[in-house]
């Protein structure tokens, strides 16, 4: 054989291995198809025609939006560079308090969160894998490592979960828990399926359409709108996406999730709130995509929004950001445009490391570690 064809096999041979490594389990990871989810979600009137929509429609991907800062290709180009911090980012490790407290929240990064409300947990939107993407070699990965093991979460009261997206729903995730934690499962409804084609216990899936709400103890979560989409793969919207409301007897949060900007928040705010801390979404915003991603000026209206036109009550703690690059802006860019926008308005924002914790009550300023990242 000459050594030509000889390394031409062996090119084939090494390409064709890593075509392998990268599909390997991706049918599990997609979850439940579409007839799979279609009993629970045509229980919803908002399902209709096969999909669940938004009450407010939104615009379609525009690769060449008015107002785009360069084209698609540029974009996509340069979105490594930009898109990640200069140097590692710092961790905070510290141990989660042994006594949950009234109104506060250690976040994990991106949208992972534990929040505790008047001596209740709920961890939401739990992502701790690598990449968040069907593959396990391709797709998204982490610009930081998870602050802490997730066996290491003290037990929480509830897992509540936005949308069935691979950043907010992880299956080695919902595995871990399961196996690790014995709180129920509370989804939007339609993701129910994916969580039983993965083997979590029937008596551990809570599934609720928006404005419908479910008890533990004097704790109350309530499923409310967001303005998103769904889909694990090309099929979209056949489960829904929400916003949550966790009430207790003296103390309520919010958290976004992912959301575009919505009108909608405003009756959110008139219905449950005001809130002692908002937990909203600030990144992975574009102008080829203006309503599934709200961007930090919106996210400072929408605090004001749930707090029924008090921009100033409560505090507001930045999530979807910084953990996985996902749009064009530079890594701080929406901390840097939230702090701007926030000071206008007298938002009180806190911004934790990656792990750390922010007492909602005690309204202590946050340090600037993003700066030195830039």
């Amino acid at each position: 054989m000459k050594k030509t064809t000889f390394l031409g096999v062996a090119a084939l041979t090494a390409a064709t291995g890593w075509v392998a490594r990268a599909a390997w389990g991706i049918p599990t990871q997609m979850g439940a198809s579409r007839n799979e989810v279609q009993p629970y979600a045509a229980l919803s009137p908002r399902y209709r025609d096969r999909k669940f929509h938004n009450t407010e429609p939104s615009s379609n991907f525009t690769p060449a939006a008015p107002g785009a800062d360069s084209g698609l290709l540029k974009s996509l180009a340069s979105r490594g560079s930009a898109g990640r911090p200069s140097s590692p980012i710092p961790l905070d490790t510290s141990a989660a308090p042994v006594d949950a407290g009234d109104a506060a929240v250690t976040w994990y990064g991106h949208s992972s969160v534990l929040v505790e409300v008047d001596g209740y947990r709920v961890l939401a939107d739990p992502v701790w894998s690598k990449r968040v993407s069907p593959s396990a070699t391709v797709g998204p990965a982490r610009l930081h490592p998870a602050p802490v093991p997730l066996p290491s979460l003290p037990a929480v009261d509830a897992i509540v979960v936005s949308h069935d997206h691979y950043d907010h729903l992880d299956l080695e995730t919902v595995k871990s828990l399961t196996r690790s934690q014995k709180a129920p499962f509370v989804v939007p409804i339609g993701i129910g399926a994916h969580l039983r084609r993965w083997k979590v216990p029937e008596e551990r899936i809570i599934e609720l359409d928006w404005n419908e709400s479910t008890t533990i103890g004097d704790l109350v979560l309530t499923c409310t709108e967001a303005r998103h989409f769904s889909g694990r793969s090309l099929v979209r919207d056949s489960t829904q996406w929400a916003s949550w409301v966790f009430a207790g007897p003296k103390h309520r949060v919010f958290f976004g999730g992912d959301s575009g900007y919505t009108e909608r928040f405003k009756n959110i705010g008139q219905t449950y709130g005001p809130f002692d801390l908002t937990l909203l979404p600030v990144g992975a915003y574009d102008v080829r995509w203006p309503d599934i991603h709200m961007n930090p000026e919106e996210a400072v209206r929408t605090h004001a929004d749930l707090n029924r036109g008090d921009a100033t009550r409560g505090v507001f703690v930045p999530i979807h950001w910084a953990t996985f690059n996902l749009a064009f802006h530079a890594w701080s860019e929406p901390v840097v445009r939230l702090g701007t926008a926030a000071a206008e308005a007298g938002t009180t924002v806190v911004i934790p490391k990656p792990g750390g914790r922010v007492d909602a009550l005690a309204k202590t300023p946050g340090s600037t570690w993003w700066e030195h990242l830039s």
